[in-house]
């Protein structure tokens, strides 16, 4: 039986992360979305379970301490973990695994775990971006644009890059990718 491939996909907010994930979901049966921790609190249209598993510090830092994750960071103030055993269940069976985490969180599980396809997401330009997170409405534009710069500086960790200058082409470009590794 073939082990399921895991493919990180990371880079900055509003870069598109979210919506080439989702799509993908939609068609491809052999993947599934792993939702991580976080200790942030829940927005308006999340859903527990679905977005994130929502806790507070006190049960993170115990997962945190059991050895639960496969890696966990610190973003924005709040805490996001991966979770470990889920991950490798689903790989066992042959189920590829698809996981949205900060930079930082995707250069720490190819430590860990060095199988792993790290996919960065970019947008075309950092003004790009920050109409981007204008029109999503996001809180702290300058942190988020902030951290743009330092994750921009990481992209040579990762096994692929994808501009998100045009969404249909970029798109067709991240689903190459992952057939691509997959060896299809």
């Amino acid at each position: 039986m073939r082990r399921g491939r895991l493919f990180v996909i990371s880079g900055p907010s509003g870069a598109g992360k979210s919506t080439f994930i989702e799509r993908f979901l939609k068609r491809d049966k052999g993947s599934t979305f792993s939702v991580s921790y976080t200790t942030r609190k829940k927005r308006d249209k999340e859903v527990n379970g679905r977005e994130y598993y929502f806790v507070d510090k006190e049960t993170f830092m115990d997962m945190v301490e059991k050895g639960g994750f496969l890696e966990w960071e610190i973003v924005h103030e709040n805490l996001y973990g991966t979770p470990k055993k889920e991950i490798i269940e689903n790989l066992e069976r042959g189920i590829d695994i698809l996981l949205d985490v900060d930079v930082n969180g995707a250069i720490n599980i190819k430590k860990n775990y060095p199988e792993a396809c790290l996919i960065f997401i970019e947008p075309p330009s950092r003004e790009e971006l920050q109409k981007r997170l204008s029109l999503r409405g996001e809180p702290q534009i300058e942190l988020r644009l902030k951290r743009y710069d330092e994750e921009i500086e990481k992209k040579h960790f990762f096994d692929y890059t994808v501009i998100n200058d045009n969404l249909e082409r970029a798109y067709r470009d991240f689903e190459n990718i992952i057939e691509q590794v997959r060896g299809h």
